[in-house]
């Protein structure tokens, strides 16, 4: 009976383990903390042919995150503010999108699993370009998309609590 008793208590523990550590896998981020210069802290630097967005720390150190960034003839390097930050938002495909794609909705509602906004969205530029989550996570680290800068949802999530409305925004090849 012992034995048994034994054979059970160690397969709780191997499934205990095993969930923990399954848990703790898909809550991590996939941002690095590196060595990173040139800008202001609390600037986010997008340096597209890396697929990389940084978020300065300090005079020395960023958070690096794989991104998915434009396509050819859809990307855009420049200076910008965020301008606003929301959490599951809705999506009303813009026109050129919709020219492309002319049986998309008008509008896919925020938390729809069709909608590619994913978790949270920070916009700039009136709204035409936005860093935002993403319901295609093998999108993410392409040239993808018609300008705006994808991110895991999980690593816009952690950027959308480190930023605010007017935080500077740079876009660079």
């Amino acid at each position: 009976m012992s034995l048994v008793l034994r054979r059970t208590a160690l397969f709780v523990i191997f499934v205990l383990v095993w969930a923990l550590l399954a848990a703790i896998v898909a809550h991590a981020s996939t941002h690095d903390v590196v060595p990173f210069s040139g800008f202001a802290p609390g600037t986010i630097v997008v340096k597209t042919e890396q697929r990389r967005l940084y978020y300065v720390l300090d005079g020395g150190r960023a958070l690096r995150f794989p991104v998915g960034v434009g396509r050819a003839g859809k990307e855009w390097t420049g200076e910008a503010r965020i301008e606003g930050k929301y959490v599951r938002p809705a999506w009303s495909p813009p026109d050129e999108i919709r020219r492309d794609h002319p049986s998309l909705p008008e509008v896919i509602p925020g938390g729809a699993a069709n909608n590619p906004m994913g978790a949270a969205a920070l916009t700039m530029r009136g709204g035409e370009y936005a860093i935002h989550g993403t319901n295609n996570p093998r999108s993410i680290g392409g040239f993808v998309s018609y300008g705006c800068i994808r991110m895991y949802n999980r690593d816009i999530r952690e950027l959308y609590r480190l930023v605010d409305v007017g935080t500077p925004v740079v876009v660079e090849h």
